[in-house]
Formats: structure tokens, C-alpha cells, sequence
């Protein structure tokens, strides 16, 4: 597939604009809410659909030497993967700073006591 030809390209493209567009709109699950999360899911779902027949193997039907099903699983992997661990990254931030000055607040007030 490093080699792929423009048919192959716009296979996974089509696949990964199908997952992108039911995880962001159908399923609504979103980091950013605009077009650039959108983009960023279509992206993930293309490496993911690319991926997909190397990783899950070549079983079903193929469009232009592409087997579709593990392509799609993929794609859906990829992109659910992607925005996975960007609420993960997301929340860790939010939260990280409180820890760290409540942290920093008891080294505080245990070198004030000593």
C-alpha cells in the first residue's frame, strides 16, 4: 500500500470521510466542535483505513485493490483512537494544574511547620 495509486488514495479517503463524518455528526463524539475537528477525524480515519488491511488482514470484498471491511474498521479505529486520546490529553490538562498547586501548597505549609 506505500506504492498505492490515486484510485486506492481516494478509496481510503471515501473511507475515512464516512467514519469521520458518523463519529462527528451521527455519534457526536468531539474534542473541537467546527469543521477542524471534522478534518482532524478524517485524517486520523484515513491512517486508520490505510492501516487497516495490513493490521486486520485481506478478507472481503476489495474497490481498487482496497479490501473495504478491514479498511473501514480501521478507519473507525483511527479516528476514535485519535479523539480518545485527545479528551484524555484534554482532561489531563484541566486537571493537572489544581493537583500540581495543591501539591505544592502541602510541601508549602510542611516546610512552614518544620
Amino acid at each position: 500500500m506505500i506504492g498505492m495509486g490515486f484510485g486506492s488514495f481516494l478509496t481510503l479517503l471515501i473511507l475515512g470521510l464516512i467514519a469521520a463524518a458518523v463519529l462527528h455528526y451521527a455519534a457526536r463524539y468531539r474534542v473541537l466542535s467546527g469543521v477542524d475537528g471534522f478534518f482532524w477525524k478524517w485524517i486520523a480515519g484515513w491512517i486508520g483505513a490505510w492501516l487497516g488491511s495490513p493490521v486486520l488482514g485481506h478478507w472481503g470484498f476489495r474497490i481498487t485493490s482496497v479490501y473495504v471491511i478491514p479498511g473501514i474498521i480501521g478507519a473507525f479505529t483511527g479516528a476514535f483512537l485519535v479523539t480518545a486520546l485527545v479528551k484524555a490529553n484534554t482532561v489531563a490538562m484541566v486537571t493537572m494544574p489544581d493537583k500540581i498547586a495543591a501539591a505544592q501548597s502541602a510541601q508549602f505549609e510542611m516546610r512552614k511547620a518544620g
